[in-house]
Parts: C-alpha cells; sequence; structure tokens
C-alpha cells in the first residue's frame, strides 16, 4: 500500500551538508519525493510538531536545536515508506544505530543535551498525516 511520510533532515544534517546524501538514500530505497522544502522553521510549527513531548527535560533544548539553522522537509511516497524510512534512518540514538543507516554511517553523539541524529521521520500513518499538514501547508 502507497504511503506518504514526513522526512526531516535537521539542522546538523544540512550544516553538515548531507542533504544530497539522505535524498540519495531515500530514492535508491525506490521512494519518490514528492515535495521538498528548505525551511527555517519557526517556533509555533516545532511547537505543534512535537506536542507530545511538552513538559519533558528535553523538549526545549530540542525546539532550540531545531531552530537552529535550516531544515530540509520532504514529502515522501512508496509502499511501506513510513516503516522503509525508520528503518533506513536506524535507531535514534547514532551511536547505537546499524552501519548501513543514515544515523549509523553518518551520526555520533556529540555529548550534547540533545541528540543531534540527522533526521526525523512519522512513525504512524496518524503522525505522518498530521506532520505533513504542519510542514507542508
Amino acid at each position: 500500500m502507497v504511503e506518504e511520510t514526513l522526512v526531516l533532515i535537521k539542522p546538523d544534517g544540512v550544516a553538515r551538508s548531507l542533504t544530497g546524501e539522505i535524498l540519495r538514500r531515500i530514492e535508491a530505497k525506490g521512494y519518490s519525493l514528492v515535495d521538498i522544502r528548505m525551511v527555517q522553521p519557526e517556533r509555533d510549527i516545532l511547537a505543534a510538531h512535537y506536542a507530545e513531548h511538552e513538559g519533558k527535560p528535553f523538549y526545549e533544548p530540542l525546539v532550540e536545536f531545531m531552530l537552529s539553522g535550516p531544515i530540509v522537509a520532504i514529502r515522501v511516497a512508496g509502499d511501506r515508506v513510513i516503516e522503509g524510512f525508520r528503518m533506513l534512518s536506524g535507531t535514534t540514538d547514532p551511536t547505537l544505530a546499524a552501519p548501513g543507516t543514515i544515523r549509523g554511517d553518518f551520526g555520533r553523539d556529540w555529548g550534547l543535551k540533545v541528540q543531534q541524529n540527522l533526521v526525523h521521520g512519522s512513525d504512524s500513518p496518524e503522525s505522518a498525516a498530521r506532520e505533513l499538514a504542519l510542514w507542508f501547508a
């Protein structure tokens, strides 16, 4: 079943010039890049995007990190793309992410308050619909 998902290349991925490589990996997996935007996110969009984390200790450092530079927002389509991109990205902690994944190959723990882990991918069809509506309104 063809799905759509939101992929964000976070400020660390953009700053480290990994956008092209990340897009290449998405396309190499056979997924379609439906829409791509480079944006400087605003706090209100990030607050809505991360609403479920509000009040948690990492919330404010995460929002500040996401405000620290441009983000590439991508609407990606394909069969089982939500699950597939999450496998392609690797586990949240880049130190533990498997080689061959985006985080496993390019991520590391920088010893900061919030994990700078290069990419975000929606975790469910419901999240994908909500997140795509935020970033591609």
